[in-house]
């Protein structure tokens, strides 16, 4: 299969990675123009513009970090819908707005492409090791189309309804690892103050209740109060931001998430937004 990546980032770049190796022919394009290099390494072609890059391809993979983003990269000019062909499709594992996604999905359409939106759960360790879960929106027939290049790096891979239903899932997990995030923050610092030894008890933990992936992921970086990169909080809080907006269009008032970025706010504020998101613990930890 013929397949496009445009945005070669933290998880883009391991994404092309799976798709040449499952045996695709993959060209690539990113801003940056040198982060295409270790990719033709591999095999990729390098091409100068998003447009460039969709020529010829039976699917446009998209992983960029926002929704202007997005839809540049696929609708500005030099976008990949001016060099897509008819059919084709483009597979969106971007985190962006559910009601843009649908947007962007009739005007596709307009021109004989589909779109499908896949956004992605499991953080760079999940990318790097092809097992990432994968929230799928778009017709049956688009999600067909790309189910051989969500196979290539997707594990869990659900098909949750028509366009912008992958986004909007994908809100609600972002939703939910907030307050996780959040709440064992507060676990480690109440524990660090109380003087428990805190490597035997979040092993006691993840056998019971309290188990986690952030538990079992992010724990360490709070007890080492160290936040090597995995998911940046400014990308969170970003992602966090487009669930809310959702959620006041449904009349729903999302408190715990309100409170969260809000801190979130105050750890960018202080310089702390390109740290993995488990730098929550930062402010949990000064609460004394």
């Amino acid at each position: 299969m013929r397949v496009a990546v445009i945005g070669l980032g933290t998880m883009g770049a391991p994404m092309a990675r799976h798709l040449l190796a499952a045996g695709h022919e993959v060209t690539v394009h990113n801003r940056t123009r040198e982060r295409e290099e270790p990719l033709a390494e591999l095999g990729a072609r390098r091409a100068a513009s998003p447009g460039e890059a969709a020529a010829g391809a039976d699917a446009v993979l998209t992983c960029v970090s926002d929704t202007p983003d997005l839809e540049h990269v696929v609708l500005g000019e030099g976008g990949a819908a001016e060099g897509m062909q008819a059919g084709a499709v483009v597979v969106d594992c971007s985190t962006v707005s559910p009601s843009a996604t649908a947007e962007l999905a009739g005007r596709l359409a307009e021109r004989g492409l589909g779109m499908v939106d896949a956004p992605v759960s499991g953080g760079s360790e999940g990318a790097e090791n092809g097992t990432l879960t994968i929230f799928v929106g778009g017709a049956d027939e688009h999600v067909a189309q790309a189910m051989p290049v969500l196979e290539a790096f997707g594990k869990r891979i659900t098909h949750l309804g028509p366009s912008g239903s992958g986004q909007m899932a994908k809100a609600v997990n972002q939703v939910m690892i907030a307050g996780t995030y959040a709440t064992v923050a507060e676990g480690i610092a109440l524990a660090e103050s109380s003087g428990l030894p805190l490597e035997k008890l979040v092993e006691a933990l993840s056998a019971g209740a309290a188990q986690s992936w952030v538990l079992a992921n992010r724990s360490q970086n709070m007890i080492d109060d160290r936040y090597p990169l995995g998911f940046k909080t400014a990308l969170h809080r970003k992602d966090l931001a487009i669930a809310l907006d959702e959620a006041r269009g449904l009349g729903l008032n999302l408190a715990v998430s309100e409170r969260v970025l809000d801190e979130e706010d105050e750890l960018i504020a202080a310089g702390n937004g390109d740290e993995d998101v488990s730098n929550l613990a930062r402010i949990a930890k000064r609460r004394r």
